[in-house]
């Protein structure tokens, strides 16, 4: 009973505040590492974010990580379109994303580097469907 009533208060609220409390992009500084793609959903209202890090071994374990962190009102939805790879150099001030994930399918990678590419305005952001 607890938490339907705080789902209910969830729903009342404006969805968008927590919403834009999500960050777009939250990848590793550097290195070649999975990426997902993830449909945050709060009542009527929806966000795609990019999480990717080195620290997790499989696509889903970043879905898992996010899950815990961010839905931690238990308001926030997530759902996962797909997953690839990020090869990030800031050397170079380069990001390719690349490739599919096995459990989720390939995400849509524009949609990735759109994002991508308002985080790191000084980089050459670039995408491709090949490779794993």
């Amino acid at each position: 009973m607890f938490r339907l009533i705080i789902k209910r208060f969830c729903t009342a609220n404006n969805s968008m505040a927590n919403l834009a409390k999500l960050a777009d992009v939250d990848i590793d500084d550097h290195g070649v590492f999975k990426y997902i793609l993830i449909q945050a959903k709060e009542g009527d209202s929806k966000k795609l974010i990019v999480r990717g890090y080195k620290s997790c071994k499989f696509h889903a374990n970043i879905f898992d990580k996010v899950e815990e962190e961010e839905s931690a009102n238990g308001c926030i939805k997530f759902e996962c379109p797909g997953g690839g790879r990020i090869s990030h150099d800031p050397e170079k001030k380069h990001i390719n994303v690349y490739g599919y994930s096995q459990g989720f399918g390939r995400a849509d990678h524009t949609k990735a580097v759109e994002l991508l590419k308002k985080k790191y305005p000084n980089y050459k952001v670039d995408w491709s469907n090949e490779g794993y």
